[in-house]
């Protein structure tokens, strides 16, 4: 993905980077996916060894 950048500098230095919406919404959402895939991830590993449940069973135990 190229991204257009303007850079913004106070006092000769680099202060701030400016990025079309549309980027900035492509890259927020790209972080947002990398974080639930971390998340799944995580989930994974802290419940390996874990016996699984059958769907049919849960969705019978939520009706109650």
């Amino acid at each position: 993905m190229k991204i257009h950048t303007q850079i913004i500098e106070k006092e000769g230095k680099k202060e701030f980077v400016v990025i079309p919406i549309n980027e900035f919404k492509k890259i927020e959402e790209m972080i947002e996916d990398y974080e639930d895939l971390r998340d799944l991830r995580e989930a994974k590993e802290s419940s390996k060894g874990e016996k699984a449940v059958p769907l049919n069973k849960i969705i019978k135990s939520l009706k109650l």
